[in-house]
């Protein structure tokens, strides 16, 4: 499913505009985009939880060249469904 079919897919279901249900979809994005890179958690109850992970300095290899690299410690986005969607799913 892309954006476009779950602005689609919204409007049908809660009988908003396309254009009223995107701009709260953007809304929603950029808020957990935003609260998640400040290393807040965001918790959608049933749904699942966003938050930031720490992935540790490790060592590489430049393919080309062969030689070993360090690649430096980042952050990474991380999401854990809740109960509602695992049993959703199973």
């Amino acid at each position: 499913m892309t954006k476009h079919d779950l602005v689609e897919s919204l409007s049908k279901e809660t009988g908003y505009s396309k254009k009223e249900v995107e701009a709260f979809l953007k809304v929603l994005t950029t808020t957990i985009t935003n609260k998640v890179k400040n290393g807040e958690k965001v918790a959608i109850t049933g749904f699942g939880t966003f938050d930031l992970g720490k992935r540790a300095s490790r060592r590489g290899r430049n393919p080309q060249t062969g030689d070993y690299i360090t690649i430096p410690e980042m952050n990474m986005p991380r999401f854990r469904a809740g109960k509602n969607l695992k049993e959703a799913v199973r």
